[in-house]
């Protein structure tokens, strides 16, 4: 068992030693030092083959037959027949194969490395008497306060409860721009603070935290295999007995041991075995990076076949809070009008009435220090006060009835094209003047239009949109939007309905929701994609989880699929390709076996690196 693994420890030592040997032996030859020749070829055979030997012997004591097995036998038999130096050459290219396979591989891993680096191992945790003590992160416990200062890692999931900073977030969104982090929100573990300080209390710690959800989900993905992966598991398990079959009918026909022997090196399906698990690592690894999560290679290729998409509303297609949309002026002082309303509003704790006050504030107006007299709410109507010498009223068509106001001809169709956007209408009334008509919708993702165009593109024929909400305002969504089919006033239930209703017609139905109400449709799509901050129901119910909740990602994702089961059927094209060439070339005696192996190895270095390309699929030049 020691010897095993020193052997695996130093295999890169023993393939440096083998091409050394195999150097000296040439060189010899050259020198017409015959013996040196033979010698250092035949001890370079049997050092290397020793590796290769021990991987063979241990794929049959759990009763596979493995190409380590394939090449162990090709080489003894090349020993036996005296063919030093096409033994030393095979058995060289295989183990330098296999290093360069490791490595390359490597490569393809190092998104998912750089996240578990990045988990940071301590907290500074606040004590009672306000000092603080580092302790190892798996001490620290729910309610426990953190502080974090500038280029520390945010140790826990948690909300901030004192000081200002900027985050680096890209580990868990994969969103490089840093989010400024303040009193009352929302933090999560492995971000870094690259700015200020925070005290945090936190909700979530350990294994529990959504970037360590992240890592284990994504290192499970890798292990996930594709339709394709299983494929070429139950292929080798017929194949490579196959090509022992063959080599042995081979050699019993043509009486020929070196053909049979080198039937068995070229018959090695290296490359094929290698490469669908390389597109697959690969691309969820270029996934991980954009703060794409994706389930394993079956979600891969699931999500490469999905033709129609159906989308939840609110909080999807739309930002989920309510905002000041328009404003239909009818006065010559707008900002007076909408400072008098917003001052008005403060009164209010309607959901409307805080929109207004949040689109004055981020007009910077002055409006909190206007003064307030004789204010009454009326239910159902709205609110009137005196603000500022001036009689101020907000609310609906009721309210204005009852000042004895009506619209005219422009405000009255003004006001039913708002209503056709889906909007609630706040009427502002100043001095028994109609001066404004906000409107106050949940408003539209500014980038969903051209996403979802790019979505399209990218091959999705059908996008549907379902939603609880009522269907005049749906439409408008659905209209500008460019989605083809729309459902409003449904229930959760309602939603999976329609999902299965689509599957019964044949199509492959992709599911986007906000992964907590929606969880029911997401589990019942064909894959349901999660948008939003990572919560424990979306990662555990979702196919996909987009950390960014962003439509970029969602098309990324989609092309990024598409790309990886093309990129691992060009593998298992180019695997069989070199595979029927060399055998093809050897019965025709252009191939033989240094040469042979030659080829061999380097058509599983061309499958690696052309999934490695997957890595950087969808960099922006």
């Amino acid at each position: 068992m020691k010897f095993q693994k020193w052997i695996q420890d130093h295999s890169n030592h023993i393939t440096v030693l083998s091409a050394a040997l195999i150097a000296l032996g040439f060189i010899g030859k050259l020198a017409g030092v015959l013996l040196l020749y033979k010698i250092a070829l035949a001890v370079a055979s049997i050092i290397a083959v020793i590796p290769i030997a021990i991987h063979a012997y241990q794929a049959v004591k759990v009763k596979v037959i493995s190409i380590d097995l394939l090449v162990t036998i090709a080489v003894i038999g090349a020993f036996i027949i005296g063919e030093y130096n096409e033994s030393a050459i095979v058995t060289f290219l295989f183990l330098f194969g296999s290093y360069l396979e490791q490595k390359t591989l490597t490569k393809t891993r190092e998104s998912i490395k750089a996240l578990t680096e990045m988990a940071p191992t301590t907290a500074s945790v606040v004590q009672a008497d306000g000092t603080t003590e580092e302790v190892e992160i798996d001490d620290v416990e729910e309610g426990d306060v953190v502080l974090v200062k500038t280029g520390g890692a945010i140790p826990v999931d948690g909300q901030v409860i004192e000081g200002k900073g900027y985050a680096d977030e890209a580990a868990v969104t994969g969103e490089s721009k840093q989010v400024v982090k303040t009193t009352g929100d929302e933090v999560f573990s492995g971000t870094i603070l690259a700015d200020g300080y925070l005290k945090i209390e936190a909700t979530k710690v350990g294994d529990d935290t959504t970037f360590a959800k992240i890592i284990e989900l994504v290192e499970e993905a890798q292990d996930t295999k594709s339709h394709a992966e299983k494929f070429i598991d139950r292929f080798s398990q017929y194949y490579t007995p196959a090509v022992l079959l063959i080599a042995l009918i081979v050699g019993l026909i043509s009486r020929d041991f070196r053909l049979a022997i080198t039937v068995l090196v070229l018959g090695c399906p290296g490359a094929l075995v290698i490469g669908a698990p390389v597109s697959n690592v690969a691309g969820i690894g270029n996934g991980a990076k954009r703060g794409i999560l994706v389930k394993g290679g079956e979600a891969m290729d699931t999500f490469s076949k999905i033709d129609t998409f159906v989308f939840d509303k609110t909080g999807t297609l739309t930002k989920g809070a309510t905002a000041v949309s328009n404003i239909k002026n009818y006065t010559n002082d707008e900002e007076l009008s909408l400072a008098l309303v917003a001052r008005l509003e403060t009164l209010s704790d309607h959901p409307l009435g805080r929109a207004v006050i949040n689109y004055a504030t981020e007009k910077k107006l002055a409006f909190q220090q206007l003064a307030i007299k004789n204010n009454q709410t009326i239910k159902g109507q709205g609110i009137v006060a005196e603000i500022d010498g001036h009689e101020v009223c907000a609310g609906n068509a009721k309210l204005i009835a009852t000042h004895n106001l009506s619209l005219t001809p422009q405000q009255e169709q003004d006001l039913l094209q708002l209503q056709k956007t889906g909007s609630s209408v706040v009427i502002v009334v100043i001095d028994k003047k109609i001066t404004q008509i906000i409107g106050v919708s949940d408003v539209i993702r500014p980038e969903v239009a051209e996403q979802l165009a790019r979505l399209k593109q990218a091959g999705a024929k059908h996008l549907v949109m379902l939603t609880g909400d009522n269907q005049i305002t749906a439409e408008y969504v659905a209209d500008v939007l460019g989605i083809d089919e729309v459902h409003a006033e449904l229930l959760p239930d309602e939603k999976v309905q329609f999902v299965k209703k689509f599957q019964d017609q044949g199509r492959r139905v992709a599911f986007v929701g906000d992964g907590i109400n929606d969880s029911p449709s997401l589990a019942t799509a064909d894959i349901g994609i999660a948008m939003g901050s990572g919560t424990d129901v979306a990662i555990e119910t979702s196919d996909v989880v987009l950390m960014q909740s962003s439509f970029e990602a969602l098309v990324h994702a989609y092309r990024l699929a598409k790309k990886t089961v093309l990129n691992t059927r060009e593998n298992v094209v180019i695997a069989i390709g070199v595979v029927l060439f060399l055998l093809i070339g050897l019965f025709a005696g252009f191939i033989y076996m240094a040469s042979g192996m030659f080829v061999h190895e380097a058509s599983i270095l061309v499958v690696i690196f052309n999934a490695m390309r997957l890595l950087y699929f969808g960099r922006k030049k």
